[in-house]
């Protein structure tokens, strides 16, 4: 059955979010974390300090969203695969087929503009949420009795490969966000996929 469509509320409250995750990300785009506050966030929201905190807990957090967004829709993507397909050719085919090149260029640019410390943490937050989620994912189509450290290990390093593509990413491009570095992004997503199901054999 198709899934239900959300009540005017949830987009509603879906707008709000975006509007506030938007703002955040604009204040960034001209300057650094200490140059802005919530209640600047806010105001360019069109929101008051306290819907602000009903949505986030901080302006590095509104940041991170962005990439929680991302690799949510990838999470999505993966549990749409085929249950009897191996796990690995699942991620690396929900890698490739998310998002539009606008959601890439986005996840990118947050990648790019939040190398600070402050900002990473929640940026490695959202790295390790979507862990877990993958990690359940992938438990329910890994043979009964699999073992957990084959399981964690397995997840850990499609998680961390990816880190790893975008860091790569970034030392090569910077805030350089064009449709030719956004291919490289999408290049290096699905490579770092293929050095683990090959093995790293070359």
């Amino acid at each position: 059955m198709p899934d239900p469509q959300p009540s005017r509320r949830e987009l509603n409250k879906a707008a709000t979010r975006d509007a506030i995750a938007g703002a955040a990300l604009e204040f960034l785009r001209s300057g650094d974390l200490n140059s802005f506050t919530v209640d600047d966030v806010a105001v360019a929201a069109g929101v008051s300090r306290r819907t602000f905190f009903n949505y986030f807990s901080s302006v590095e957090a509104a940041v991170a969203s962005f990439t929680q967004n991302y690799l949510d829709q990838v999470i999505v993507e993966l549990e749409a695969r085929p249950t009897d397909e191996p796990v690995l050719e699942s991620a690396q085919i929900a890698l490739s087929a998310v998002g539009s090149a606008r959601n890439l260029a986005i996840l990118a640019e947050t990648f790019a503009l939040t190398q600070d410390p402050q900002l990473g943490r929640f940026q490695l937050q959202a790295w390790e949420e979507c862990s877990l989620k993958i990690t359940e994912v992938a438990r329910h189509r890994l043979p009964p009795g699999t073992d957990e450290l084959y399981l964690y290990a397995l997840v850990g390093a499609v998680t961390g490969s990816c880190r790893a593509a975008f860091q790569v990413w970034f030392q090569k491009h910077g805030t350089n966000i064009t449709e030719e570095s956004l291919a490289d992004l999408r290049g290096f997503l699905d490579s770092t996929i293929s050095h683990i199901r090959t093995g790293f054999s070359n």
